[in-house]
Parts: structure tokens; C-alpha cells; sequence
């Protein structure tokens, strides 16, 4: 991230945020600091050194005694003590990705709080430019996936009016960062798509994702993610086992299909098999990664970030890209966005 404006107390306070979220800590202090933040802004900088030099900051709703400290110190020119801790252990969050994720440009699969992600579009834009993304796709569920708030075809419409305007603005403050329309749909027990196709082909990058049945049996499972695969409007397939090897949702075991066959369907029809940072999937699992280089797939690491700091887990798939040897040219989220889009629009 681009180094921290001098005296900054909102800034502050979102990189302490950011850095809490990137280490997976406890979401209710990520949300203090983000909070205190937001309540921070409504405040021009001469109220907020009056209240500061007279000690009432806790007076304003969502300012605590840590985030106080945080505004004081910065206000006084200094870098927080909390905030110096934090960046004290903020290297890498795996080893050995370093070259990989300095040629990674982008992430086609992200969350914002229009479905279950935890933070609004701009909140996860600013992060994304801050990072130095060339792109960030935002890629909220489908309609069939309620329990993640999955939009429907009225939603995602009034979504892509949001991207617009966006962009719109990101052009104009000279930021070189692009969000482009995405989605993550359902992929149907049928291996249809969970939206309707015109708005599917109103979007610049599709990720097709199994989130239900996990559990189907082999030979359904396969033809479930082959139709998906073969379906002209898929460009990612998304955590491909669905599995779960730790984290606080538990573990859960990977789906069982012929992979040689849907990672053939993949190579023969240009699409990009997820290689998923988030620490909890690791998915593809490194058997069915090595499989998919040696079938001569393309891939897209990907954060699956469902807040701001999430989006940093790209380090995690990094680092297996560079252990598993994956060649970087067939990397898709290594390529110039108009190479991406080029790439993504010849599926559609």
C-alpha cells in the first residue's frame, strides 16, 4: 500500500484496520477501527484538533480509547503505537510468492456488503487502488445463494450503475485502478448459470462457482461443472473442490469428480481454473494444481476477498504458484487488462 498521508488520522486508522483484517484477527476490532474512521469523516480539521486538544474525541459515536490514542498521536505528527506494532509484522503473509505476486496486476473475485461481504464497493475500490491493482473485479453472488445475500437481476443492474460511477470517478482523480462487472454464479445442479444471460453478457468477467450439494456423486458432480465450463459465458472456474482444510467455519472434505475431464473442458474452452487464496480453501489441493499445468490450463489467482484486507491473501496463492511451478504466462491475472478483457470477452 502507498505509504500513509503525514498527520492522517482517518488513514491511520483504515491501514490499522486493513492490517488487523490481513492477519485474520477478530472481526469486532476491525470494525472499531473502520468505524472510528467513518466517524471521523464527517469532522473538518479544525474540530477535530479542538476536540482532540480538549479531550473530548470519545464524546463522537464510534471513537474508543485505542482509536482515540490512534487520532491523537497521528494529529501530533507521530506514527501510533498500535499502528507501529502492526506494521512491525506485516511482511508477506506467506513465503516465497514474492516474484509471482509482483507480476499479479489484478483479482477477478471479490465481495463487497451487496452480498456477504463485510465492507461497501468503495471501501473495497480504495483498498484495491491503494494495493496497486491495475483491476479488481467485483463479483458478488448470484440469486440462488441466499444465504449470502445473492442479488437478483434487479440488484446486479443497480450494481453495474454503481461500477459505472466508480470508475467514473477513478478516471478522474487520474487512478489507474479498474473495476470491472463481475460476478460469482451458481453453478446449477443442471451445470446452468444462476443469472439470466443478459445480464451475464453484460458482464466483463464471470466466475462460476458450485456452492451447493457438494457432496453430489462423481459422475453428476462432473457433468454439473463440465456444463458450467462449457457454458460460453464462464471465464473462472471458482474453488473447483469447494473443500475447507481449516479456519473457523471448520473443515469440510473436497467434492469428488474426474478432474482430468473438467480440467480438459477448461483448457479446450479458455477457462481459467481458480487457484483460490483464501487460506482456508487452498483450492485447487496441490494434486489437482499439478494436474491442471500438466493438462495445459490457464489460471487466475484470486483473493476471494469478502473484506479490504482480504484482499492481500493473494500472497497465499502466490506462494503456491511459486512452489508449484506454475508457468506465469498462463497466469490470466498476471496479463494488461486489455489482454484480460480481450481473453475474457472471446468466451462470451
Amino acid at each position: 500500500m502507498q505509504p500513509l498521508p503525514p498527520g492522517d488520522p482517518v488513514a491511520a486508522l483504515r491501514r490499522i484496520a486493513f492490517l488487523l483484517e490481513r492477519r485474520q484477527a477478530e472481526t469486532f476490532k476491525v470494525k472499531a477501527f473502520r468505524r472510528a474512521a467513518a466517524a471521523l469523516l464527517g469532522l473538518d480539521a479544525d474540530e477535530l484538533r479542538r476536540r482532540a486538544d480538549a479531550g473530548s474525541l470519545r464524546e463522537i459515536e464510534g471513537i474508543g480509547k485505542a482509536t482515540e490514542a490512534v487520532v491523537v498521536e497521528t494529529l501530533a505528527g507521530q506514527t501510533s503505537t498500535y499502528l507501529a506494532d502492526l506494521e512491525t509484522g506485516a511482511g508477506p503473509l506467506a513465503p516465497g510468492g514474492a516474484e509471482v505476486r509482483a507480476a499479479l496486476r489484478g483479482d477477478l473475485h471479490t465481495h463487497s456488503d451487496w452480498s456477504d461481504g463485510g465492507s461497501p464497493i468503495e471501501e473495497m475500490v480504495m483498498t484495491a487502488v491503494e494495493l496497486g491493482h491495475e483491476y479488481v473485479a467485483l463479483t458478488d453472488h448470484s440469486p440462488r445463494l441466499k444465504v449470502a445475500n445473492g442479488l437478483s437481476a434487479a440488484r446486479l443492474t443497480r450494481q453495474l450503475d454503481v461500477l459505472e460511477a466508480v470508475n467514473g470517478h477513478l478516471s478522474a482523480q487520474g487512478e489507474r485502478t479498474r473495476v470491472l462487472r463481475g460476478i460469482e454464479v451458481d453453478i446449477l445442479d443442471d451445470g446452468g448459470l444462476d443469472q439470466t444471460e443478459e445480464l451475464l453478457g453484460r458482464l466483463d468477467v464471470v466466475v462460476a462457482s458450485v456452492h451447493s450439494k457438494l457432496r453430489m456423486e462423481r459422475g453428476p458432480m462432473t457433468r454439473r461443472m463440465l456444463g458450467a465450463v462449457r457454458n460460453p459465458r464462464t471465464n473462472v472456474l471458482g474453488h473447483c473442490t469447494g473443500r475447507l482444510v481449516t479456519g473457523g467455519r471448520g473443515t469440510r472434505p473436497q467434492s469428488e469428480f474426474d478432474a482430468e475431464a473438467v480440467f480438459t473442458a477448461c483448457r479446450d474452452h479458455d477457462v481459467a481454473v481458480e487457484i483460490n487464496s483464501r487460506p482456508e480453501r487452498q483450492d485447487p489441493p496441490d494434486d489437482l494444481l499439478a494436474l491442471a499445468v500438466e493438462i495445459g490450463c490457464v489460471f487466475s489467482v484470486d483473493s476471494d476477498a469478502h473484506a479490504p484486507g482480504q484482499l492481500d491473501f493473494l500472497d497465499h496463492g502466490a506462494a503456491r504458484v511459486a512452489a508449484l511451478g506454475v508457468p506465469l504466462e498462463r497466469v490470466v491475472t498476471t496479463w494488461p487488462l486489455d489482454e484480460l478483457l480481450a481473453w475474457a470477452a472471446k468466451r462470451a
